[in-house]
């Protein structure tokens, strides 16, 4: 029974025998055709010889018992092998690899499995470069990608108009005065006893500021109210004087100036701060440092006048606006430059209120 699988499903075994098979049937082929035409003829077979007869019949030896060729040993067929009539002439021995060949084999097997790991770790190894190198750019594409994005959104934004980074208030930073008597009597000021205390990228602002404030005079003074201070009269000092709001040059020029702080003598609460020069421009606050604690004064408005007591005296440096600051009751402060002609200091009289509305 012929073998119907496909040729790529047989073994190279199975192929030689089928080769073998077909090898026979053409030969046979050919026989059949030249006894058809005559060309092959069949042998006639050998007749029997007559046998001679004897005087003596003689024992007839035992004829030797004709060998048999040696077959080899048919395989049985297993499932799904093809089955031949002529097994035994397809059962060619084949030769078993020496272990030589085998260790060989072995050998480059091994060699080929490991060149191929290898390469697979080499590969691997380029890929994770690559892999790494993508990313790195594409970080830094990402990243540049927003900065030019926020760099577009940035000028987008409408620019706000300029305002006043700072605002400064002379009264806040020093004491009223500062100024200096210099060898030849002019008047010079010294706007810079405080500025080391600003930080250093504010400091040209608040100078041109100061300088505004002080020298210019563009300040703008409050409107005249009935709680307004008018006048100050001091019996010690023997002083009757007007009262200017503000204590820049062009007020103390004038006479005694008061701190534009908000305080009024009629007040519940706050610290009427009033300063004059003590060298020029009349040395109202001469004698100043002659006041003494129980001394009495007094601040007139429209609607009344107010006394104040004497609490203490001090001398302090120009720097040390804490001297005005509200007391939480109805206070009053004297200010000038200290010593006579030297002024590098400041000398304060604190007086609180005794008399008056608010007493």
């Amino acid at each position: 029974m012929r073998d119907k699988r496909p040729v790529d499903e047989l073994s190279i075994e199975e192929l030689e025998r089928i080769l073998i098979i077909r090898r026979r049937e053409q030969r046979q082929q050919r026989l059949g055709r030249m006894r058809q035409e005559g060309r092959l003829v069949d042998s006639p077979p050998t007749p029997p010889v007559a046998a001679q007869p004897s005087a003596q019949p003689a024992a007839a030896p035992n004829p030797p018992k004709p060998v048999e060729p040696v077959r080899a040993a048919r395989p049985t067929p297993t499932d799904g092998a093809p089955a031949f009539d002529d097994e035994d002439e397809l059962n060619v021995a084949r030769p078993a690899p020496s272990p030589q060949d085998e260790a060989a084999r072995k050998t480059w097997t091994n060699r080929f499995l490991t060149l191929i790991e290898v390469a697979a770790v080499v590969a691997l190894v380029v890929i994770g470069f690559n892999l790494f190198t993508a990313v790195s750019t594409l970080e830094r594409q990402t990243a540049q990608v927003q900065e030019e994005a926020n760099a577009a959104r940035i000028a987008g934004i409408p620019t706000p108009e300029p305002t006043s980074i700072l605002s400064v208030r002379l009264e806040d930073f020093v004491l009223p005065g500062g100024h200096i008597i210099n060898a030849d009597n002019t008047v010079s000021y010294n706007l810079d006893e405080f500025i080391d205390d600003v930080p250093s990228h504010l400091q040209n602002a608040v100078r041109q500021q100061v300088v505004d404030q002080f020298l210019l005079a563009n300040v703008i003074r409050p409107p005249q109210t009935d709680e307004t201070a008018l006048y100050v009269s001091i019996p010690r000092l023997g002083l009757e004087q007007s009262i200017v709001q503000g204590t820049d040059d062009q007020a103390l020029k004038q006479g005694v100036g008061q701190v534009l702080n908000g305080a009024v003598p009629g007040g519940q609460t706050g610290n009427v701060v009033l300063a004059a020069h003590n060298d020029v421009y009349g040395e109202l606050f001469r004698d100043l440092d002659q006041m003494q604690v129980g001394d009495e004064f007094y601040i007139q408005t429209r609607t009344g006048t107010y006394t104040y007591r004497v609490t203490g005296t001090d001398i302090v440096e120009p720097t040390d606006v804490y001297v005005m600051a509200d007391q939480g009751r109805p206070t009053a402060t004297l200010i000038s430059c200290y010593p006579y002609r030297v002024n590098d200091k400041r000398y304060i009289v604190f007086a609180e209120l005794i008399s008056g509305a608010s007493a």
